[in-house]
């Protein structure tokens, strides 16, 4: 799971401040996921961040990925400058000892445009995809969206993610996680969501991961 994000819903550049906690039971890879986002505006933009830990039952902790994404825009201009950082470690095991890995860092720059209100909204967004140790230039292209029904017990949010690793003759991944949350309360949430990916996390194949979740909104 890169994101549980849900990165989004609250990435609408709608409500003012939002911070939530979510917990999500993979039940294809058999592991936890947790995952913090914060997103919050002020007077020139927006800034979006969350972090990722998996779990396994041997080690804890097995995995750790963060993304920080800052939007500048003020009300005159129709379209935002999108500027994100992502990167993490992680540890895999092998017949002799564990592995240690880092997730490669990536910097993206773009253009970012935004719409919604308190019912539905969407962000989305195109740059350039700075990789380290790329041999080529590289672009990412992400989407993300909420709908808010039945006055506001459901909500339907998620992202999809397209982006290159050595250019365009090399593999393009392609990852999205559509989620479903009934709001129990205002803190309370219970849903999950549906990772479906090809070419993602070092596989060259397609494949549909879904979770069941809790989430606590602040």
């Amino acid at each position: 799971m890169k994101k549980l994000l849900v990165i989004v819903a609250i990435l609408a550049a709608f409500s003012v401040n939002a911070q939530n906690f979510q917990l999500h039971r993979d039940l294809n890879r058999d592991q936890f996921t947790s995952t913090f986002e914060m997103f919050k505006m002020d007077s020139w933009g927006n800034t979006f961040t969350f972090v990722d830990f998996d779990y396994d039952a041997e080690n804890g902790i097995n995995q750790g990925y963060f993304e920080i994404a800052r939007v500048i825009k003020t009300e005159k201009m129709p379209i935002g400058i999108h500027i994100e950082f992502n990167g993490g470690v992680g540890s895999a095991e092998n017949p002799d000892m564990n592995i240690g890995y880092t997730i490669n860092n990536a910097w993206i720059f773009g253009l970012n445009y935004a719409k919604g209100n308190a019912k539905w909204g969407y962000s989305t967004y195109a740059g350039y995809k700075a990789f380290k140790g790329a041999g080529e230039a590289n672009f990412q292209v992400t989407g993300t969206w909420y709908v808010n029904l039945f006055e506001n017990k459901v909500t339907l949010s998620g992202f999809a993610d397209l982006w290159t690793e050595n250019g365009l003759t090399d593999k393009t991944v392609f990852l999205t996680e559509p989620q479903f949350w009934y709001n129990a309360t205002k803190n309370i949430s219970l849903g999950g969501e549906v990772e479906i990916s090809n070419n993602f996390a070092n596989s060259n194949e397609f494949a549909v991961r879904p979770t069941l979740a809790i989430k606590w909104n602040f």
